[in-house]
């Protein structure tokens, strides 16, 4: 097999990776985040996956950012359709829409404070990883970003 073949096979197994099985196992998210007017900061999160018998994902994360006591955060992602999830999350003031664009996958929210969350999930071509990109926004005014790597550490 050629260095092109593996590539475009690679690509293709990025394209399917089925992001509920993904997050099932255990996950490692590690990146930094940035608020207007504060200094960079290193964050963590550890997340442990089930899919439960009726095919939704039930994810427990454990976030450890700097400067900040370590949390609980709380997923249930169920699929509603073709390229299209509805989640709750513990962080989020009501639902978590998900939706596959290309070969990502989109997330919007809402937050406390009235602040607007957009998170994009691209799969890395080996399938093991992600990179996140996430944009907070405020009145539609961007006031926190982040970037981070996801790792899938393990299957149960």
């Amino acid at each position: 097999m050629t260095r092109t073949e593996l590539a475009a096979g690679s690509a293709t197994q990025a394209e399917t990776l089925d992001p509920l099985r993904f997050f099932e196992g255990r996950t490692e998210n590690s990146g930094t985040a940035k608020i207007v007017f504060h200094k960079p900061y290193h964050t963590r999160t550890v997340g442990l996956g089930r899919i439960e018998s009726d095919g939704t994902l039930t994810l427990i994360q454990r976030v450890e950012d700097d400067g900040a006591a370590p949390h609980e955060r709380r997923w249930q992602v169920r699929k509603v359709g073709p390229d299209r999830y509805r989640a709750t999350m513990s962080d989020a003031v009501g639902p978590v829409i998900i939706e596959k664009v290309g070969s990502g996958y989109r997330f919007r929210f809402r937050m406390k404070g009235n602040l607007g969350v957009e998170q994009w999930l691209n799969p890395v071509a080996n399938g093991s990883s992600a990179k996140s990109v996430t944009k907070v926004r405020k009145f539609g005014v961007i006031v926190a970003t982040s970037e981070s790597v996801i790792r899938k550490a393990s299957s149960f």
